[in-house]
């Protein structure tokens, strides 16, 4: 019986140091996990949205107290875990690896004409075009950087290469796409260039559209080294190609003429005008085993789509920042609903569903155009070009409205720097407002099929970043109370950070309810000019019918632009997301098309403002009081993001400046040329 019981007490001290080991490793875990800035969190059947260093993180914080009572109230410090905290943020790591890349593709760039033909030769298979040689002589002339880096030139040209009957039938589709409403060719003849819109009646008119002229004054440098040939020009800034699956397969694999199973262009007309749309005609070109090409799946309403994602997900859309914009992100053959968030999905332009050489400024996934550089580039005018001085008729490099970034630590919202002495602002020295800025149109769309205007990319945007008076609470994390989980209104949290509206209503009809619904439910304020926008720190840039027209100006200033686009434009392989070292390269933050990790953005380079932190801390000091918490009578100041998040932001905005003063405008519109040299040949 002793023995019993003697072997009874060992199974039990055996069972609690066991109990023991395992409640240490657990912990262990969970410590290991709160370092590491996982996003944890509680299920939220309302809309929200982390902010500060985010509510999934204060949901496991409070978890992790409960554990173990002895951690102090002041943890994170400054020096341990929090600095662990901010090193493996994604933005951090997104940031490394970013410069990784970039300094892995400039050291790996071509330095004699024989490395480049090797390397063409290893990329695409096949010998470089005649006249490779010339272009290769033109960028050493100039000091062109990137030699090698065409891939997204090729990816436009392969579809053509694959014709067979080769030049012949290039030309012949060339010829008959350039009798279409809003195709204006550039032509070369004998080294002299000319621009013609060819009418269907074969009248030919000299009026051509902008992009037209802007690609002309890009060849005219190498004219004479071009055989006679035509570039047939997109007039319209939406994509007018979209090649159906099959139809692609059917003209890989065929061993005959590519032609005979074209549809004649003699009937096609410009509009839709009720006979089909563009999103109709685009999940076409997805595999017929595809969701899109699943006819429930692709019909599906879009005013069910929510970003009410649990926060309790490793991958919360609120903590999921992309290396990218959302067009190497989003899937619309995987995801056929996400498509009514989309504008150019809606467009009135009927597209036209065979493989023709038609060049566009921009091309979203799925079209078949081809990239050339916008005209919005190379022109310079106040609306899209940066430093533009009309009286002199030059671009300068600084801006004459651009305003100074102003004190590292500073998180007034004032638009100038405070004299310490008297408290007073210095009006003679302004800076700019720690906010995210945004003005346009309310364009983003058409109206084929209508109704659905309301979801477009910009509508979206104004309406719930730009709220005022946006129902719903977000979430801030106050480090100066010691992991507290604190509660925020959105319309207090886009009032203090955000300034997004709109300042222009077109084509009011559209939207369900017309003009006085489009009023009610988003935010209007006044137009600003272009220099108006260098007053902040952050300018965001959005599509509208296409591709932002504003974007090389929004680089070429001291902000930082935070981009969301479906569009890919020509230098998109010369571009790196989140690089933040100076060099000679573009710089930007990209943002996905649901826009809902842009709080977190904010919250890691500035951390979270007093304004925002005193309205928190004021609606919640009773409860906090009722707790207990003595730490309720602290005075609230500025929460800091990322250590040098400010000066890391600042990195960011100068690249573009800094690109601007070494590269030089001159470098600049040569790298457009040896882009269209290249196309061309």
């Amino acid at each position: 019986m002793k023995a019993r019981k003697l072997s009874f007490t060992s199974r039990r001290r055996r069972s609690f140091l066991f109990r023991c080991v395992l409640s240490f490793f657990l912990l262990s875990i969970l410590h290991t996990a709160l370092l590491a800035g996982y996003p944890h969190g509680t299920s939220d059947s309302t809309t929200s949205y982390s902010f500060g260093l985010l509510k999934p993180l204060s949901f496991l914080v409070k978890f992790y107290l409960k554990l173990t009572t002895s951690v102090a109230n002041d943890f994170p410090d400054e020096t341990g875990s929090t600095h662990n905290f901010w090193s493996t943020h994604p933005i951090t790591r997104l940031m490394s690896l970013a410069e990784q890349r970039f300094r892995t593709k400039l050291s790996r760039q071509s330095k004699t004409l024989a490395a480049a033909v090797a390397e063409y030769q290893r990329r695409y298979a096949m010998p470089p075009p005649k006249g490779f040689d010339k272009w290769w002589e033109f960028t050493q002339q100039y000091e062109v950087i990137m030699i090698d880096e065409y891939d997204g030139l090729m990816r436009d040209l392969q579809p053509f290469y694959d014709l067979k009957g080769g030049g012949v039938e290039i030309r012949r589709r060339i010829a008959a796409v350039a009798g279409l409403a809003s195709i204006d060719l550039v032509r070369v003849r004998g080294g002299v260039l000319s621009t013609i819109s060819v009418q269907a009646d074969g009248y030919v008119d000299s009026e051509v559209s902008a992009r037209a002229k802007g690609l002309k004054s890009i060849l005219g440098r190498f004219a004479k080294d071009l055989p006679d040939m035509d570039f047939p020009v997109n007039a319209k800034a939406e994509g007018r190609v979209i090649v159906p699956w099959e139809k692609r397969l059917m003209q890989f694999n065929s061993t005959t003429d590519n032609n005979t199973h074209m549809q004649p262009l003699a009937s096609f007309r410009p509009d839709w005008k009720g006979e089909g749309n563009v999103w109709d005609a685009w999940r076409r070109t997805c595999p017929p085993d595809s969701t899109a090409r699943k006819l429930f799946s692709s019909i599906r309403s879009g005013m069910h789509i929510s970003s009410r994602a649990s926060l309790s997900s490793l991958t919360s859309p609120q903590f999921t920042f992309s290396p990218n914009t959302p067009y190497h992100d989003q899937s619309f053959c995987d995801e056929p609903h996400l498509h009514y968030m989309q504008g150019h999905f809606f467009s009135d332009w009927r597209t036209l569903g065979e493989l023709y050489p038609v060049m566009s400024p921009a091309r979203a996934s799925g079209f078949a155009d081809i990239k050339i550089p916008s005209h919005y580039y190379y022109g310079s005018t106040s609306r899209y070009t940066y430093g533009w001085d009309a009286e002199k008729g030059e671009v300068m490099d600084v801006d004459k409205d651009e305003v100074a970034w102003g004190l590292e630590n500073d998180d007034t919202h004032s638009a100038f720097n405070i004299n310490a002495s008297s408290n007073e602002p210095l009006l003679e020295t302004p800076h700019k407002l720690n906010k995210i800025f945004w003005r346009g149109a309310t364009t983003g769309g058409g109206n084929e099929p209508a109704g659905f205007a309301g979801m477009y990319q910009r509508h979206r945007a104004v309406r719930n970043l730009g709220g005022w008076e946006r129902k719903g609470v977000g979430a801030a994390f106050d480090a100066s109370g010691g992991l507290r989980h604190l509660s925020i209104s959105y319309a207090t949290l886009n009032k203090e950070i955000m300034d997004i509206a709109f300042m222009k209503a077109t084509n009011p009809a559209q939207y369900p309810g017309g003009l006085e619904n489009l009023m009610k439910d988003h935010r209007f304020a006044e137009g600003i000019p272009l220099g108006g926008h260098w007053k902040y720190k952050y300018l965001l840039d959005l599509d509208g019918m296409s591709y932002s027209g504003r974007f090389m100006a929004f680089l070429a200033s001291d902000s930082v632009p935070i981009k969301s686009t479906v569009y890919e434009e020509f230098f998109g392989e010369w571009i790196e997301p989140w690089r933040v070292k100076i060099h000679i390269k573009l710089h930007y933050i990209p943002l996905s098309a649901g826009y809902e990790e842009i709080y977190n953005i904010y919250s890691y380079f500035s951390g979270i403002s007093s304004e925002v932190v005193e309205q928190v801390y004021d609606a919640s000091v009773g409860d906090l009081e009722s707790a207990g918490n003595s730490s309720s009578t602290r005075t609230i100041k500025h929460i800091p993001g990322a250590p040098d998040g400010d000066a890391k932001l600042h990195r960011i905005a100068l690249a573009g400046k800094q690109w601007k003063r070494t590269i030089g405008r001159k470098l600049w519109k040569l790298l457009k040329t040896a882009y269209v040299y290249r196309l061309a040949l």
